[in-house]
């Protein structure tokens, strides 16, 4: 949808949203290819060893037809719930594109999540069927409390109590082409909040998602596509970030994704699998990068053409360390799960800069907001706010219209984001509004602060809060997980406060530093912050009780 343009000026000014009234993912990220070259690669899935495996889109057609027709047999139609309770590979585009062509809607989860989190979700969504692995089959089997309506479990891989096994319903059934009529606004996808901020809403997506995020795709990987470019992400696919930024884009718009099957994030394997595998385009999330500065360098490394990077906010030390350790300049991004890939960074027309997000994506309009939902001037803090209508902003809050409503001020939807615009139009993120550290009349962004954390080489990961103080309101507290090797101590704590000190400001330090085993992260690779304010104000209101 971006046109090459030799600035962002330019850019903007040329961009036209191109978005059908009839509109469905599978027909645009599946069917389509499938009737020009079914036998075009779409997926290079890899298992334990990193060996290949090609996938076609003629493949994926096949047996998401397959699937369709056999969760039809069960009952399944239109705007039913089903949960997709899967790691990265074809199993997970088989699914939701057999759902999208039932007018279904995906319920993407991740295996990460305990028994309370995946009861939740499935009660809340009233899922009617779930598909999964045998192990998550067999979770599903052992909750304590069976959500009400949940009537079918298939396991992709096996047996499984309760469960029908994939390849005999799939046998079974025919793979004629089926796609249900769906305008562009029909439900599509239910995805979850990360939850970092109380329990997690199910935000409902309409089929026009996909298109709302190729702006935001094409201009971070610098013009996707162009010739031999692959993509990959150690993001869930049960996140946005790994599903709408990557996977839908990429089969979309006819570009390979590499796919691999690990719950947990290994920096050595990472550089490994970038390298035999031709990665050219990859989004790494800033923890994902934060770990691999940590790692050893590798052997060999990868040739990359774009890295891209959101979630939570990267950082300038981050920023630096890319361009010589990647060989690329790391194109940041950000959105929500609401309203994703907003804003942006594209190198490549010179939008870049250390410990800024980018400008508005085209297409999108995106401001920085008041209280009452009045645009502030450039340098003045507020909340990151997008106007609407926008394709790539959600129909609402699943059975919360009350949230819904509470998410907009105005024609503004707000983020509960702080941030900066500077003016050259420069976005920078400050932190959530329940993040931001007030101390002596300052308020404080986290993100800086543990990016300066993790630039001392004795810090894997950090996490700075706020800790209640009857003189300063609050002083920074940061928590830091430490590399293998290094040894907590009163010192090392001195140390580390000392280097905060030394490259940010006098009251951005962190006044106290505790050592921890390790820092929680959401299933999308989010510090959970909430936990350590927490921990930082039980702290003092022990000292309390006890004077």
């Amino acid at each position: 949808m971006l046109d090459r343009a030799d600035d962002y000026d330019d850019l903007v000014r040329r961009f036209r949203w191109r978005v059908p009234a009839r509109f469905n993912i599978a027909e645009a990220a599946c069917e389509r290819w499938v009737r020009v070259k079914p036998d075009r690669v779409a997926l290079i899935d890899l298992d334990g060893d990193l060996k290949p495996r090609e996938i076609t889109y003629g493949h994926l057609s096949r047996r998401s037809n397959r699937l369709a027709h056999g969760l039809a047999a069960h009952g399944i139609s239109r705007g039913d719930r089903v949960a997709i309770l899967l790691p990265q590979g074809p199993d997970v585009l088989v699914a939701h594109f057999a759902l999208y062509k039932l007018a279904a809607v995906a319920l993407p989860l991740a295996l990460v999540f305990g028994p309370e989190a995946l009861a939740f979700r499935l009660t809340d969504a009233g899922a009617r069927a779930v598909i999964t692995t045998a192990a998550g089959a067999e979770r599903i089997a052992a909750l304590a409390v069976r959500p009400p309506g949940l009537d079918l479990v298939i396991a992709v891989d096996g047996d499984a109590p309760g469960a029908l096994r994939l390849e005999p319903l799939l046998e079974a059934a025919s793979d004629a082409p089926v796609l249900v009529d769906t305008d562009a606004d029909d439900p599509a996808m239910m995805i979850y909040t990360s939850g970092t901020t109380g329990p997690p809403k199910g935000a409902l997506h309409a089929h026009r998602v996909l298109i709302g995020h190729l702006p935001g795709v094409e201009m971070h990987h610098e013009f996707l596509p162009q010739p031999g470019d692959r993509l990959w992400t150690p993001a869930d696919w049960a996140w946005a970030g790994g599903l709408l930024n990557v996977v839908l884009p990429g089969l979309m718009l006819g570009v390979p994704v590499v796919s691999h099957a690990a719950i947990k994030f290994d920096p050595e394997r990472a550089w490994r699998l970038m390298a035999d595998h031709g990665v050219r385009n990859v989004f790494l999330p800033p923890t994902a990068l934060k770990l691999m500065r940590a790692a050893p360098p590798p052997a060999i490394r990868p040739t990359l053409r774009t890295v891209g990077s959101g979630g939570e906010a990267l950082g300038s030390e981050t920023y630096e360390w890319g361009r010589s350790a990647l060989g690329v300049t790391i194109n940041e991004f950000y959105g929500q799960t609401e309203c994703n890939l907003v804003l942006g960074a594209c190198a490549a027309i010179g939008v870049s800069r250390a410990g800024a997000i980018g400008k508005p994506v085209p297409g999108h309009t995106v401001a920085i907001i008041d209280e009452a939902g009045r645009p502030l001037p450039a340098g003045t803090l507020g909340q990151i706010a997008v106007a609407r209508p926008d394709p790539v902003m959600f129909l609402g809050y699943w059975n919360k219209p009350e949230a819904t409503v509470a998410k907009f001020v105005g024609d503004f939807m707000v983020t509960g984001d702080q941030g900066i615009i500077d003016a050259d139009g420069y976005v920078t993120f400050v932190g959530r509004d329940d993040d931001v550290i007030t101390s002596a009349g300052y308020r404080i962004g986290p993100a800086e602060i543990e990016d300066c954390l993790v630039g001392h080489p004795a810090v894997s990961l950090a996490a700075a809060v706020g800790k209640p103080d009857p003189i300063r309101t609050e002083i920074v507290k940061a928590y830091v997980a430490l590399k293998p090797g290094f040894a907590a101590s009163d010192a090392l704590a001195a140390e580390i406060r000392d280097f905060v000190r030394t490259r940010l400001s006098a009251h951005e330090y962190p006044r106290e530093v505790a050592f921890v085993a390790d820092i929680p992260l959401t299933s999308t690779g989010k510090v959970i912050r909430r936990l350590f304010r927490e921990a930082a104000r039980a702290e003092v209101e022990g000292d309390v009780g006890e004077t």
